[in-house]
């Protein structure tokens, strides 16, 4: 009994552990990407200077961790005994964690979207870099128009 108590504490203390180091980075505009600029002041006129292809950025979900770090510590627990087998339950639930959300990332490799970043030279003179789903029928030297983080022909 005293056995599975210790097993299921350090469980939720790996989770919780994971919990906290969850993040779901940073707010940018324009659906989750980030625009390049500050979205409040959008609107304005330039040309296209420059469209380049990237890959939006993969992320994890968190399951692999919570699965690794569950698998780990079942691993742990079974190694030693005493204040030893707790160390190594717990130990074994943070390696796991970290190996499932590294599993987890790799899996999701290559499925990132396709993005579109469009470089724009205003007509104040200054630089903007847009990033986008799509540029339609946008090409370098077009005349465009800023709305809301999206750049539009003019």
């Amino acid at each position: 009994m005293k056995a599975t108590r210790t097993l299921a504490a350090a469980v939720v203390a790996a989770s919780a552990v994971l919990a906290g180091c969850a993040s779901n980075g940073p707010s940018y505009g324009n659906n989750g990407y980030n625009s390049g600029y500050n979205n409040t002041a959008s609107m304005g006129y330039g040309t296209i200077e420059s469209i380049q292809v990237t890959q939006a950025e993969n992320r994890t979900s968190g399951g692999g961790a919570v699965a690794g770090a569950l698998i780990g510590a079942l691993a742990g627990n079974q190694v030693g005994s005493g204040s030893g087998r707790t160390a190594a339950t717990v130990a074994g639930g943070v390696a796991g964690a970290a190996i499932g959300n590294n599993v987890e990332r790799n899996r999701n490799a290559g499925n990132g979207q396709e993005m579109y970043q469009v470089n724009v030279r205003m007509d104040n003179g200054e630089y903007r870099t847009v990033v986008q789903d799509s540029v339609y029928d946008l090409r370098v030297g077009n005349r465009v128009r800023l709305v809301d983080g999206r750049v539009y022909r003019y």
